[in-house]
């Protein structure tokens, strides 16, 4: 569908099915939905929790806390955490009924997204005030980031093929080197552990063309456990770049007749991900795991004369693959072997003809160790090989070579609780970064515990940075980072979790685009001469209430360029989401605030603050089949997460599911 410029910016007109948008209004509680229900989770003690059963978006909350890997390398309740540690279950995903990542993950606490148009488009995650090359993304573990521009593909990794999210929020590279400034954000499929063989399907339709449908099958049987799950999405899109405001930007260039091209940019995507495991005698499981996605993306180029027939797209391609066996080589002593691959693909055509192509790998085994010293008392220690490769058309480069070692220790002694990591990685391009975590926390009552994390981080420069023709400098220095954080977090049980922290994150070093001296503003190169800092309070809660299932998430900070004094690019400095959900027999309702303060856009453009609200529900016609329906941007809010990208007005959708 077309879209329609207005104010400062444009989007895709409303939907039509306005009967869906009837019902959700009228719904008693049709406001936010719950992206944290509190659900026991069984899990594996070494290093990859189990899925949830295929039912999960009916599943009631339990007072358990799920149990997480990513917060400390190890198997720990997310309540005994020290970094922030939060969980998107399956049942979480069901409910929400988002389409993307950037949809799932833009309510969480301390995250934020900027986007360059609809679904498909390349998305920024910043994590307090933390730029998304220095976010972690990991698919099973596996790190998928491009290795050339060092952030990954999160547009195209669609939510069929998830089955939960670990979200740590704050300095980590002590556990997994470099990228891990800002946190992690640790993506699990599904596996098919813990319930028996299934299969499930479902289609959607909706406003712009939209359609999608997947496919899965799973479950366990005796000591084997497998899943298989493919989707193809596929949608018209609406107009990315605003071209009004392209052109009062760009008069001399639009007078000679470039641009971009006004129509809708289309987006599709094919996806697919497997699992199979088997447990052996004597506490031994081995299996492999492999996940990919292409996706191709209709842009808008202003480099092109801006005409209904301009071709512009980017084919991208992701898989991930993984062999891994983890064991016991003594009582107390538990190893984990994992040998893996990423691929990040990427190719562009202007107007039909080539244009570029950057495919980066991360080839990275792992060996990792936990010895229990006595109850409550553990010792991590292992290794990381890691390889990056890249083959690009813009420019050749030599491979990279990653040795690391860590360690760490995790203990508690009554009311008091330590965690202690560190790690060392040499880089074939610029030798050893040492990096450290160290967290303590106190129990003042069974439920109340505060916390105080000290840590520093690198950050190793991009193959861009280093080797860009005209741009890159092979020179370059990691960028350091120094943390702290105090917390206090009290444990309801069924009422959940509130957890309030105020941070402090020291850049320095930090790599940006610099003018050289005398070429008249027309040559950059990447220099090591920024500095920054990002202060700021988090407060996240998520629990049930009467039947109610509640959230909140606020932010508060001051994400600052010390060279500058200004404000850190597309980073607010307030921004909060509310949801609720309840369900009421067969159906079930639920909706989301999501609120932003104004941010700075290429330091000299300020975007708006916003408020949105996304409405769903869901009715259980039986135990097998089920109908959803959710609006997007139900009051039609002009707003923009990038200059000067439009993004989606008010939508609606419609999603028929079968279970077996």
């Amino acid at each position: 569908m077309r879209s329609q410029t207005r104010g400062s910016g444009s989007r895709a007109p409303s939907s039509p099915l306005r009967p869906f948008v009837a019902a959700l209004c009228a719904a008693p509680l049709a406001i936010p939905f719950a992206v944290y229900s509190v659900q026991a989770r069984a899990t594996d003690a070494a290093a990859e929790p189990a899925a949830a059963a295929a039912d999960t978006a009916a599943a009631p909350a339990t007072t358990l806390a799920p149990v997480v890997v990513s917060a400390s390398r190890t198997a720990q309740a997310i309540t005994e955490t020290l970094p922030a540690t939060t969980v998107v279950t399956r049942a979480d995903i069901d409910n929400s009924q988002a389409p993307d990542l950037r949809t799932l993950l833009r309510g969480q606490a301390g995250l934020e997204l900027a986007a360059t148009g609809g679904m498909g488009s390349n998305t920024t995650l910043f994590m307090r005030g933390a730029n998304s090359d220095q976010v972690l993304i990991l698919v099973d573990g596996m790190r998928i980031g491009s290795v050339s521009s060092g952030t990954a593909q999160l547009a195209n990794i669609l939510p069929d093929q998830i089955d939960h999210i670990e979200i740590v929020r704050g300095n980590v590279s002590a556990l997994y080197g470099s990228d891990a400034i800002g946190g992690v954000v640790q993506i699990f499929t599904r596996s098919g552990a813990g319930h028996v063989p299934a299969a499930n399907a479902q289609i959607e339709y909706g406003s712009n063309n939209t359609r999608q449908g997947s496919v899965g099958y799973g479950g366990q049987v005796g000591d084997t456990s497998f899943n298989i799950t493919g989707s193809a999405f596929k949608t018209d899109g609406f107009s990315a770049i605003n071209t009004a405001q392209w052109n009062a930007n760009n008069p001399r260039r639009a007078a000679l007749g470039f641009g971009p091209n006004p129509n809708d940019n289309p987006y599709e995507n094919q996806s697919v991900s497997g699992q199979i495991k088997h447990r052996f005698n004597g506490g031994w499981d081995a299996g492999f795991s492999g996940y990919y996605s292409h996706g191709r993306l209709s842009f808008d180029s202003s480099s092109t004369l801006g005409r209904p027939t301009d071709d512009n797209r980017t084919d991208s391609d992701l898989y991930t693959i993984s062999a891994f066996a983890n064991g016991k080589l003594l009582p107390d002593w538990a190893t984990h072997f994992k040998l893996s691959q990423s691929e990040d693909r990427s190719t562009t055509t202007l107007n039909g003809a080539f244009n570029s192509r950057f495919n980066t790998r991360n080839r990275q085994f792992t060996w990792q160790n936990e010895y229990a010293l006595a109850p409550n008392h553990t010792l991590l220690f292992g290794t990381d090989l890691l390889r990056q490769e890249i083959d690009s058309s813009a420019y050749n480069a030599p491979a990279r070579n990653v040795v690391s070692v860590f360690g760490g220790y995790e203990g508690r002694i009554g009311a008091h609780q330590l965690q202690l990591n560190a790690r060392n990685d040499h880089y074939s391009d610029f030798g050893n970064q040492a990096s450290y975590f160290a967290g303590y926390g106190f129990n003042v009552t069974p439920a109340l515990k505060l916390i105080a994390n000290a840590s520093d981080a690198f950050h190793a420069p991009t193959f861009n940075e280093l080797y860009y023709p005209n741009f890159g400098q092979p020179n370059l220095k990691p960028e350091r980072a120094r943390s702290l954080e105090a917390a206090a977090q009290y444990d309801g049980g069924s009422v959940g979790v509130l957890r309030m922290s105020v941070f402090e994150t020291r850049y320095s070093d930090l790599i940006v685009s610099s003018v050289v001296p005398g070429s008249g503003g027309l040559l950059y190169l990447a220099q090591n001469v920024a500095s920054a800092k990002v202060q700021g309070l988090e407060t996240s809660w998520r629990g049930s209430v009467w039947g109610t299932d509640l959230g909140a998430s606020v932010t508060i900070q001051n994400p600052v360029n010390e060279g500058s004094n200004t404000q850190l690019i597309r980073r607010a400095r307030r921004y909060a989401s509310f949801d609720v959900g309840r369900s009421f027999g067969a159906w079930r309702f639920g909706g989301q605030w999501i609120v932003s303060s104004a941010r700075l856009d290429n330091n000299s453009i300020t975007l708006g603050g916003y408020g949105i609200v996304n409405l769903n529900a869901r009715y259980n016609i039986n135990k097998q089949w089920f109908v959803a329906a959710r609006v997007e941007n139900l009051f039609d809010k002009n707003y923009q997460l990038a200059y000067p990208y439009n993004t989606q007005g008010r939508a609606g959708f419609i999603t028929l599911g079968w279970r077996q």
